[in-house]
């Protein structure tokens, strides 16, 4: 018996189910992954503004929280959280953000953000000791996050 080859010369590979194999890995993927969100230690009501800008890179952007704590057990006093946690001092703030700003790569550092999220009864000579902190560690770009108010248009 003899063996006739193609004429193509190459046998093709069937694809038939590579979009299922896709369709799954992408479904695995979504399932599993989560999304990194702060859990909120302080009320935050921004106050109202009426020229509101979105940011444009939201990976550039680090929070800090201002206000009063949702939990009476930590007091009535305005307190400061950065990512999940109460800072215990200001000079916290100044450590925090050099190191922010040390891991990121050389490109990206002159776009990293700080945005302030402030409760809108929040005095302000706190915004301003953090500002100074802020200063310090050489983080100039601060933004304020508000909401837009339409009835004052």
């Amino acid at each position: 018996m003899k063996l006739k080859k193609s004429a193509k010369g190459n046998s093709e590979i069937s694809t038939a189910s590579l979009p299922d194999i896709i369709f799954m890995l992408l479904f695995f993927f979504m399932v599993t992954t989560t999304m990194r969100d702060t859990k909120l230690l302080v009320k935050v009501i921004p106050p109202d503004a009426t020229e509101v800008q979105r940011l444009e890179k939201k990976s550039l952007v680090e929070y800090i929280y201002i206000g009063p704590p949702v939990n009476k057990k930590y007091g009535d006093e305005t307190r400061i959280q950065i990512n999940d946690q109460f800072i215990s001092g200001l000079h916290e703030i100044s450590e925090w953000a050099t190191t922010i700003i040390i891991n990121r790569p050389e490109d990206e550092r002159k776009f990293l953000t700080t945005s302030l999220k402030v409760h809108k009864d929040t005095k302000m000579g706190i915004v301003t000791d953090i500002k100074q902190e802020l200063r310090k560690a050489n983080a100039l770009k601060i933004n304020y996050s508000t909401r837009k108010n339409l009835a004052n248009k």
